[in-house]
């Protein structure tokens, strides 16, 4: 579904790019992050793109490679697909240069990416559950129709796009030792990777992927792209399902590790990140600051983590903040079977004020066959102050008799 490629770009390729985005993309911020140094013992910075223009690093690669194409070749059209953030730039893109632009979007693409999309311009329509069947389509498009298929990934020209964004890290923490990178097909590490590594080879350069949709892993076990065969991620921006062919044989060659984070790894760091940083992200953009989280001693420092997005959805950002508040413990929903009878509820809330939680919901059950005549199953959802306040409870609990399950 790739259309054909050239060889990778170089530092000279990524410098180019970088003075065809003067005026049109924004040199996004470092941001110094205090909490994720004194958690790592050493210098943290955000690269924020996140604050860069259309929300996400993907505006970089789009308009390198539309502004590359030939009058002729714009005179068609371009084609995409793309789960939000590369139809954006493609959008933006297009309409800066008097191209008619064509999106195909998976079916439940996120609400403001698809309206932001269209403001820009482009036409959208939905293909299916995945980028991978939007890729499809928007190859049979382009062979229809003369559009052409600008790849969100596997192309020279958009991987020197993203790479500009390695340039910045460089230009901005001189002293950096490590840098995470979010990757799905793979355009922005490689990109990356090759700014960083033509003049700073003994820089580390890892890859994050949500567990749910880690195609490289395994890839890079067998030594070529494989496809996944299901995924399944609130980290929209990056679940895709197989690499890219350029992409690969440019990680492989200079990206020193991948690794994988779990949903509620990215949660908890989304959560972080709004409430510590005062940034909002987008699950894909979380996932470098949540592979911090769950393993901060295991990166040398200064860290730059690049934030590649912050293209959320309001409703998926509350789903998602519930989430991260359960990952944290600080909100509990327990199982707790009292006896069936007067003041057994008052009691047990009694002790849960005692502890200092706060009850947000109560429910009663009496239908599960599992309980004995004469009891009833209360649901809990609490607020605690996090995992130590948590623990606190439940053991305050068990000493007085309660077998309190998470549900």
């Amino acid at each position: 579904m790739a259309e054909p490629t050239r060889a990778a770009p170089d530092l000279a390729d990524i410098r180019a790019a970088r003075e065809l985005l003067r005026g049109v993309t924004i040199e996004t911020p470092v941001e110094t992050s205090r909490w994720l140094s004194q958690l790592v013992g050493a210098p943290v910075l955000l690269k924020c793109e996140n604050l860069q223009r259309t929300g996400s690093f993907k505006s970089r690669g789009a308009y390198v490679r539309i502004s590359r194409l030939t009058d002729a070749e714009r005179a068609c059209g371009v084609v995409a697909a793309s789960a939000g953030n590369h139809a954006q730039g493609v959008a933006l893109a297009a309409s800066l240069m008097g191209a008619n632009a064509t999106v195909f979007m998976p079916d439940g693409a996120a609400i403001p990416k698809e309206r932001a999309t269209r403001g820009y311009g482009a036409e959208v329509i939905f293909a299916g559950p995945t980028v991978d069947d939007c890729l499809a389509a928007a190859a049979e498009h382009a062979e229809r129709t003369g559009a052409v298929l600008i790849h969100p990934f596997d192309h020279p020209d958009v991987i020197a796009g993203q790479g500009t964004a390695g340039l910045e890290i460089l230009e901005q923490v001189p002293e950096v030792r490590t840098v995470l990178v979010p990757v799905g097909g793979g355009g922005l590490l490689a990109g990356v990777a090759l700014a960083i590594k033509a003049s700073r080879p003994d820089v580390r350069v890892i890859g994050i992927q949500a567990a749910g949709a880690a195609s490289y892993p395994a890839s890079l076990d067998a030594g070529h792209p494989i496809a996944l065969e299901a995924m399944r991620t609130m980290a929209d921006g990056i679940a895709v399902g197989v690499p890219g062919t350029l992409p690969f044989s440019i990680i492989r060659e200079h990206v020193d590790e991948i690794r994988t984070v779990s949903e509620e790894s990215i949660s908890r760091a989304l959560l972080a990140l709004m409430e510590r940083a005062k940034l909002v992200v987008e699950p894909a953009g979380a996932v470098g600051v949540a592979a911090l989280l769950d393993d901060p001693g295991a990166f040398e420092g200064p860290v730059a983590v690049l934030l590649s997005g912050g293209n959320i959805d309001p409703l998926l950002l509350t789903k998602v903040i519930r989430h991260g508040l359960i990952a944290d413990s600080r909100y509990l929903v327990l199982r707790i079977v009292l006896p069936d009878a007067p003041g057994a509820l008052a009691g047990l809330t009694a002790l849960v004020a005692q502890a200092g939680a706060n009850v947000v919901h109560v429910s009663h059950g009496r239908a599960d066959p599992s309980l004995t005549l004469g009891d009833v199953e209360v649901l809990l959802q609490l607020e605690t102050r996090g995992r130590k306040h948590a623990d606190s409870l439940m053991d305050l609990l068990a000493q007085n008799g309660y077998r309190a399950d998470h549900a």
